[in-house]
């Protein structure tokens, strides 16, 4: 058995140098949103730690200026 078997799972690209977190960059902050809605892992997105406390952030500032949804519910 092989241990590094790799998951199905969607792997979102990193953040790239030339692209900055913002709220108001809505298209940048849905790869890092599943499709439930909710905000996906450092793991999964494979950002550090700081990146990753200022896409959360982000994120719940588009939330709560509604650019962005809480709950995706068009399953």
């Amino acid at each position: 058995m092989n241990k590094f078997i790799h998951s199905s799972r969607r792997r979102s690209p990193s953040i790239h140098s030339d692209e900055t977190v913002n709220y108001k960059n809505t298209s940048l902050l849905r790869r890092f949103v599943s499709e439930q809605g909710k905000i996906l892992s450092r793991r999964m997105n494979r950002l550090t730690s700081k990146q990753q406390r200022l896409v959360a952030n982000a994120i719940k500032r588009a939330r709560i200026l509604a650019l962005l949804p809480f709950l995706n519910n068009e399953i």
